[in-house]
């Protein structure tokens, strides 16, 4: 595929994190919100978006890394834009808690969250690319989000929305990326037979 469309896809990509992101905050039920939250991955597969979470764990060369770091970029540009739009919005929604909160947890919980959510992720796409089921979908973004368990991209909108750009976030951010792809890499081995 053409660079230049990658990336485009993977900016709507981190924009539709962001909305899913927006209506978790804006619901006090977490339940509802993780559910609804749902419709961001949902958009992003049926619309082709690239997502590194859902992409991550079916790399196969080490070429396609490149097309990772370009797909991590547009999903940053794109949750940055949803932030700074939800911000402009003026919408009755805050992350500083949430974000304050993940900041406070220690870097090797943090990256073991990570790896989790890259196990739900990696799932979820690959069986709904095996059974076309939406339930395949939902299901492992509400089970992350109801876990506590910690996605790079949502983080981003997150960090945005709270204006927390220290180096520490960049670190944190850093370590639930690795996180997500070795938990996404650790289940796309299949043993044979």
């Amino acid at each position: 595929m053409d660079k230049m469309k990658m990336f485009i896809k993977s900016i709507y990509a981190g924009f539709m994190i962001g909305i899913g992101g927006i209506v978790y905050l804006s619901v006090d039920n977490k339940i509802i919100g993780s559910l609804l939250f749902s419709f961001g991955l949902l958009t992003i597969v049926t619309q082709g978006f690239y997502l590194y979470t859902g992409k991550i764990g079916f790399v196969k060369k080490a070429q396609e890394l490149t097309d990772m770091l370009l797909i991590v970029t547009g999903n940053y540009i794109g949750a940055f834009a949803a932030a700074i739009l939800a911000d402009g919005a003026h919408l009755k929604i805050s992350a500083s808690d949430l974000v304050g909160d993940k900041l406070r947890n220690s870097l090797g919980n943090v990256f073991l969250l990570s790896v989790f959510c890259g196990v739900m992720m990696y799932l979820a796409i690959d069986n709904f690319n095996k059974s076309k089921n939406i339930i395949f979908i939902i299901a492992p973004v509400m089970i992350f989000i109801l876990s506590g368990f910690e996605h790079s991209v949502a983080n981003m909108f997150y960090f945005h929305l709270a204006g927390e750009y220290s180096p520490k976030a960049f670190v944190y951010l850093l370590v639930m990326a690795a996180g997500n792809g070795i938990g996404a890499k650790a289940f796309s081995f299949k043993p044979e037979g």
